[in-house]
């Protein structure tokens, strides 16, 4: 995971690339193994994960669901087994970024009007907490002036790209996460802020070339600006995460069987750290601790997903979404 060059195990298509390493047979060639969130439905959930088959019969449904695409259990189990993927799986997955950026009508990595896509595990049995998840894909250093463009929100565009470089540097190269998390303390006391988003544009630049050097001791290498590379990676780290000790550890706690591989996730980013009126949060159709139907889960404004789970901050009870914001309430 720390060799941030192109290989020959690279997952996604490069333009004008040659395909290179081993061959396999025509009919494995010939296999589907990525599939949009509008092909599925609930009942594949062996071949395309718990969130991917829920998010495919979500779209199906028709609920507002970011667009967006799944890579298969079986070319997560060919991948570990070979340490490469399938013959095909490059072009698939090449050919669904492309249409994807179609619906959305963006570029991965475009300078001037950026795609940002998140990259998540969803196996076939949730196993919270134990495989990795990459938000903010596409960032880099001439994207994230086109973001903070298009939003009109300078604070915002580099609040992402510092959450891209620290989650993309801990979750896949493997740097340890207490050197971000030491470099954001200092950064925010040498500014005296208390919470993250407190920090202003000009410290989450500084803060942004911190994260980089940080990347560049640890591996030797750069932080990578190719966002095709980016996105190669992350998918590489999520099939790995599979076979983490921690993973391995809760699976046989569970009696999840170890031959089932991960989906991964690849959707349209949704963006909860846009400001006041954007947030994150989990929401249950009922209390999980005493089985009462009803409106249960917790609620963070201006925020993205990992900060609910990582007590960064006090959420609130969902229930207070209701006050904050009505209309938002009332559709969810």
């Amino acid at each position: 995971p720390r060799d941030v060059g192109h290989g020959p195990s690279a997952l996604v298509a490069r333009p004008r690339g040659v395909c290179h390493g081993p061959m396999t047979s025509l009919a494995d060639a010939a296999r589907t193994y990525v599939f949009d969130f509008s092909q599925g439905d609930r009942s594949q959930v062996d071949l395309l994960g718990g969130k991917g088959a829920n998010l495919a019969e979500m779209t199906r449904l028709g609920l507002p669901v970011p667009p967006g695409f799944t890579i298969t259990t079986e070319a997560c189990r060919y991948f570990l087994e070979h340490g490469h993927g399938p013959e095909g799986l490059r072009t698939q997955i090449a050919q669904h970024v492309g249409r994807l950026e179609d619906e959305m009508g963006r570029r991965l990595g475009d300078p001037e009007d950026p795609l940002l896509v998140s990259v998540r595990s969803g196996a076939r049995f949730s196993m919270p907490g134990m495989m990795e998840t990459v938000l903010n894909i596409g960032l880099n250093d001439a994207s994230v002036a086109g973001l903070a463009r298009q939003s009109n929100d300078e604070h915002f565009a580099w609040d992402s790209y510092r959450r891209l470089v620290q989650m993309f540097g801990k979750t896949v190269l493997e740097i340890d996460g207490q050197d971000f998390e030491h470099a954001l303390d200092q950064m925010k006391a040498s500014v005296g802020v208390v919470t993250d988003v407190d920090l202003p544009v000009e410290a989450l630049r500084r803060l942004v070339d911190v994260y980089k050097s940080i990347v560049r001791e640890a591996t030797g290498h750069e932080f990578p600006q190719d966002p095709g590379q980016q996105l190669d990676l992350a998918i590489r780290s999520v099939f790995h995460s599979w076979n983490t000790e921690r993973a391995r550890l809760y699976r046989r706690q569970e009696r999840i069987p170890h031959s089932l591989g991960t989906a991964v996730n690849v959707q349209a980013m949704a963006f909860g750290n846009a400001g006041e009126g954007s947030g994150t949060g989990v929401a249950f159709t009922r209390d999980p601790g005493t089985g009462a139907a009803g409106v249960y889960g917790d609620y963070l404004s201006d925020a993205q997903g990992e900060d609910v789970v990582a007590g960064i901050r006090n959420t609130l009870p969902l229930q207070e979404l209701e006050r904050l914001d009505a209309s938002s309430y009332q559709q969810l």
